[in-house]
């Protein structure tokens, strides 16, 4: 179980990514966000070492407000080759400097998301320890490939983030997120899916998709 510590981050994890987020290819924003924190929810590692955390985050610098999905791991000490992952570090007021990754190429945070796809774990809290996130939602259909290491390199495009699997399967993270019209995401046309809610920038809540897994190759 992860322990949610209640202590200062230096600097805040939101002023991590203002500086990492315009060197992605999805960001969409013209210079600097201005980013205020609308939701998530984290997944707990088995070994208890490493912070896995969904953050969405809104960018209100442009006229049109954008909201992404940032997967971030949190480590004691820097994770070997993933040194073009790094988001950057922190000083944590109970456990000292932290490494955060850009979670898509953390072997932990992705096998952890695959345990989740497939129903073996559940979201929890991403501020109180040791409560489920009930509004985080799953399906899968398959017949165990997200049991496979997604061992390919991860790939961007101007919305998701890919990272491709045994067999033709690919899980597809939604970088750029958007409200399901009547706030109930349609079941994609894929193996499995995972979905959840966060804040508009008006204080109202809504829903999407943040991944899908599909098990044989897109056109």
């Amino acid at each position: 179980m992860a322990v949610i510590h209640d202590t200062t981050l230096k600097p805040s994890k939101l002023e991590l990514l203002s500086s990492w987020l315009p060197s992605r290819p999805w960001y969409r924003g013209a210079g600097e966000p201005e980013l205020v924190k609308a939701g998530g929810f984290r997944l707990d590692d088995p070994q208890g070492e490493v912070g896995i955390e969904f953050m969405v985050v809104t960018d209100a610098s442009g006229a049109d407000p954008t909201t992404y999905l940032v997967p971030l791991t949190y480590r004691g000490a820097p994770l070997d080759g993933a040194e073009h992952a790094l988001v950057g570090t922190m000083e944590h007021g109970v456990l000292g400097r932290r490494w955060a990754y850009d979670g898509c190429h953390d072997p932990v945070l992705v096998a952890q998301l695959a345990a989740l796809i497939e129903g073996r774990i559940q979201a929890q809290d991403q501020n109180i320890s040791d409560i489920p996130d009930r509004e985080v939602t799953r399906s899968y259909t398959g017949d165990g490939l997200t049991s496979t290491a997604f061992t390919g390199a991860a790939t961007d495009d101007h919305e998701c983030t890919e990272l491709p699997a045994p067999h033709g399967a690919a899980l597809r993270l939604h970088r750029i997120l958007h409200s399901a019209p009547d706030n109930t995401p349609a079941l994609p046309e894929g193996t499995g899916h995972v979905a959840g809610s966060w804040r508009l920038p008006d204080g109202t809540r809504t829903r999407g998709l943040f991944a899908v897994l599909n098990s044989v190759p897109r056109d």
